[in-house]
This record gives structure tokens, C-alpha cells and sequence, in this order.
């Protein structure tokens, strides 16, 4: 696995969203993997993402070899603000630890993925692909820096972050910050009943109905629900620290990138895809409870330069980010190949 590398800048937004002050440093974390000669590709983290479970399907070999499509391609692999290896509450100087941590927007995370871009030589991007939050972000690059991506990938993602899906995290962050181990945010010890919790209001809007209806955790190897609901989302987000999983949250909430581009358009979403200059891949999985493939389809409509194709399965959100099943992630590497005409 390649070395994880930090580069800290300072923060300047552009617009009234909620940011941290002007005169802030914030450092993300990050990998490379190739040639820094070769065209780049941005991959940032997702929800609870980390570096070592972005994506990797796509620019590592898988267990049987079989060569990764952007084998031929210069990876940068970034964490997001607040994911717990870039800045965020859990690491950050005493004086803005924990509930001390300043809000973060998209734009902070885009503004200081660009300079590490520079800083890493990369003039123009071939292709900024996400997941999820990460989607959200390739949304934000392309409308922030319309002229330096060329294509964007958006798995499971939107532009604008729905009500319904505002809505859907506000249940998971009540069972979170109403905890009796959460303290109104000054919890000393790790508040794990509160972010256990959390994962529980989560886990099942992370699948579909059909994926429950089938018992498909058994083929994950766990003989009942209860005991996949306890390793994977109990030991996994639920051992997160709480205002981590808040900051990145009120991210997610706060998505939006009609809050760009001329004052008069501000709000108005069809004009600011319309704005957008690169070619857009729009994945949505067909079960996906968060960003649904209406959704999408709305979105493309006013694309200039927008494909919609759909990832039939019932691995709900989860496979549109490599964790649905072998089939799923075929799919998505066909696709994004095709999009990017990556000959093998």
C-alpha cells in the first residue's frame, strides 16, 4: 500500500456557506499510486470512508489479479475534511478539537483538493470519480473549477442533496447527539453508545428491502442479521468519534452547488448543471434509498454532456461503492471504460 502524505494549505471560500475563518490551515491526507506523468484521476473518500476502502476496485489489482482500469492512470486518493485522517474534530489542535472543530462545506474540501493538485503538478484532471459524498464532491470540482476536469464519475451521488435524504441523516445524528454518553458534545470518553446507535438508525437505509428480504448477509458469512448488524456497521461506524461522523454529516446536509455561479441563478440547480463543462457519468444504483435513480435521471436532463446508467442491484447505496456484489463492480468498470474509451 502506497504512503499516506498530507499537504495543509489555508482555506479561503468564495461564498457565504458556512467555512472555516479565512486565516484556518486545514491538511488532507492523501495517496498516489503511477506515473505523475500519466493523465490523473482524483478519487476522494466517501461517508465514513477511508483511504485504504476508497475505491479501490478501480486502481488496485483485485485478489485474482485481474489488472485494475486506471492501471495507466496517475490515482491521487484523498480523504475528506473531517473523515478522521484529514483534519477533523478527532485530530485537530486542542483549541479546535471536538465540538471546538468549524464547519466545513464542500467548497473547503474542493478549494484544498485543487491546490494539492497543483502542488502535485497536475494541470487538468482526466477524471475526478467519487462515491457517495465523493460524487457530490466530483459535482462541486466541475462547477468550481469548470476547465480543470475533463470528466467526472458520479456513483451513487447527486449535485444537490435532496430533502429526503437531508431528512433520512437527521434520524441517525438524533439517536447520536440525544445519547446519554454524548454530553452535549463534551463527552471526555468516546461516546460509543451514541455513535453505535448512530450505526444501527443507519445501517438499514444503506440497503434495499430486497437485500434484507433475501438474508444476504449470509453471503457475507454471518448466520443473522444481529450478528452482521454488531461486526460490520457496530465495529465499524460505531466506533467512530461522534463529532467526526457529525462534521462529515453536516457536510452531506449542506450539499449544493446552485450555491455557485451568478447571484441572480443562485438556487436555480438546472442552471448550474447546465454550466458544467466536462462530461458526467451519473451511476445511480437502482436500490439505492439516498440518492435514487429518479433523482439522476432528473439531473442528466440538463447536463450538457451527461450519461445515466443505472447499477441494477439489491446492494442498495453499497454498490455503487464497491461493496455490492462482483457483478456490480464489473459493471461500474465497464462503464467508467467505456466512458473514458480506456482500451485494455
Amino acid at each position: 500500500m502506497a504512503e499516506t502524505r498530507y499537504f495543509t494549505n489555508e482555506v479561503h471560500p468564495n461564498t457565504n456557506a458556512s467555512a472555516p475563518p479565512s486565516n484556518s490551515s486545514l491538511t488532507l491526507a492523501y495517496r498516489t499510486f503511477g506515473d505523475a506523468k500519466n493523465p490523473a484521476v482524483f478519487i476522494p473518500s466517501c461517508y465514513s470512508g477511508k483511504l485504504d476502502n476508497t475505491l479501490t476496485f478501480l486502481y488496485l489489482p483485485s485478489e485474482d489479479d485481474t489488472p485494475p482500469i486506471f492501471r495507466n492512470h496517475f490515482v491521487v486518493v484523498c480523504g475528506l475534511l473531517g473523515g478522521s485522517e484529514s483534519s477533523s474534530p478527532s485530530n485537530a489542535p486542542a483549541a479546535q478539537r471536538g465540538a471546538e472543530f468549524p464547519a466545513i462545506s464542500y467548497e473547503d474540501n474542493i478549494r484544498l483538493q485543487h491546490a494539492l493538485c497543483e502542488a502535485l503538478g497536475i494541470t487538468k484532471l482526466a477524471v475526478y470519480i467519487g462515491f457517495s459524498m465523493g460524487g457530490q464532491q466530483a459535482y462541486h470540482m466541475a462547477t468550481l473549477y469548470p476547465d480543470f476536469v475533463s470528466h467526472i464519475v458520479v456513483l451513487a451521488g447527486s449535485a444537490r442533496t435532496s430533502w429526503h435524504n437531508w431528512s433520512f441523516l437527521e434520524g441517525p445524528k438524533a439517536a447520536l447527539v440525544n445519547s446519554v454518553d454524548f454530553h452535549d458534545g463534551k463527552y471526555q470518553t468516546p461516546a460509543s453508545r451514541g455513535t453505535r446507535a448512530f450505526a444501527r438508525v443507519y445501517s438499514t437505509w444503506a440497503l434495499s428491502q430486497a437485500w434484507f428480504r433475501q438474508r444476504s448477509w449470509e453471503t457475507l458469512g454471518f448466520r443473522s442479521l444481529e450478528d452482521y448488524l454488531r461486526a460490520v456497521w457496530e465495529e465499524g461506524q460505531g466506533i467512530w468519534d461522534a463529532h467526526d461522523l457529525l462534521c462529515l454529516l453536516q457536510t452531506w446536509q449542506g450539499g449544493d452547488i446552485s450555491l455557485f455561479g451568478p447571484e441572480e441563478e443562485k438556487g436555480d440547480l438546472p442552471k448550474a448543471l447546465g454550466r458544467i463543462k466536462a462530461k458526467v457519468l451519473v451511476m445511480p444504483s437502482r436500490t439505492d434509498m439516498y440518492f435514487p435513480p429518479e433523482d439522476s435521471e432528473e439531473e442528466v436532463k440538463h447536463l450538457k454532456n451527461g450519461d445515466l446508467k443505472v447499477i441494477e442491484s439489491i446492494w442498495g447505496h453499497f454498490a455503487g461503492g464497491g461493496g455490492g456484489t462482483k457483478d456490480d463492480n464489473e459493471f461500474i468498470q465497464m462503464q467508467v471504460s467505456r466512458f473514458l474509451q480506456i482500451q485494455d
